[in-house]
């Protein structure tokens, strides 16, 4: 990985999931010196901020903050409360599913924003991508290009010419060629979580969108996923 002595600065917003561990590690491998946000938002379950402390540190982020902003005070998904939907075919859906989060990375960037303009950082990047996903609005290369003009009208950095760039790497990517890059940097994705519904020790149900998707990814590399499910620890995979 790159120095973090570098005078080139870029917020990395970071879930503690696969996407956001690569991009991390892209931006790292970019030689910038990474400053890395989680927001706790209200999300049913802890596991993933468990997760994106060990990814801050094992790659190298010049710091790690984490913000408390509880979204879930409005409700509107079920990553707050209700049923996490299992079983579904991510691809074939047509409607937006119940686990999005009403604007969530509106409001992530927005926050996001206003940290660059404090470190006067070139970049904000993020883990987005519109080809293996939910289906949510607000990962659409369009909407990337609206939230890259608000940046740029509304920042004392924008207007002095000097914006900030909204970087998403893994837009066009799909989930095994998001993977191998890790691979090839050096990430470790037993450090991730992925699940949007894992047990109350941390392991993935397998199921739910991000589950199925992670594992096609990993097939289709042909690289074991090291990512803790029930089924693993029965049969002695199990990583602590």
């Amino acid at each position: 990985m790159a120095s973090s002595t570098t005078s080139r600065r870029a917020v990395v917003l970071l879930s503690g999931g696969l996407d956001s561990a690569t991009v991390l590690a892209m931006a790292r491998a970019e030689g910038l010196a990474c400053h890395a946000l989680t927001i706790q938002y209200g999300q049913r379950h802890e596991q993933e901020l468990v997760s994106a402390r060990r990814v801050a540190s094992e790659l190298g982020a010049a710091e790690h903050r984490n913000l408390k902003l509880d979204l879930s005070v409005f409700g509107g998904s079920t990553l707050f409360s209700g049923v996490v939907p299992k079983d579904e075919s991510p691809e074939t859906r047509a409607e937006i599913p119940s686990t999005y989060v009403p604007a969530r990375n509106t409001v992530f960037l927005s926050i996001a924003l206003g940290w660059a303009e404090v470190l006067d950082a070139e970049a904000i990047y993020l883990g987005v991508n519109a080809i293996d996903y939910s289906g949510y609005p607000d990962c659409r290369p369009e909407y990337l290009e609206a939230f890259q003009r608000v940046a740029d009208l509304a920042t004392r950095r924008g207007v002095e010419g000097r914006s900030i760039e909204i970087r998403a790497p893994l837009l066009h990517l799909d989930k095994a060629e998001i993977i191998q890059n890790g691979l090839d940097l050096g990430v470790d994705y037993g450090w991730t979580t992925s699940c949007y519904d894992p047990d109350h020790r941390g392991r993935a149900c397998g199921h739910c969108d991000a589950c199925q998707l992670r594992e096609a990814g990993f097939e289709k590399v042909g690289a074991a996923d090291p990512a803790r499910t029930p089924q693993s620890e029965t049969e002695g995979n199990e990583r602590p």
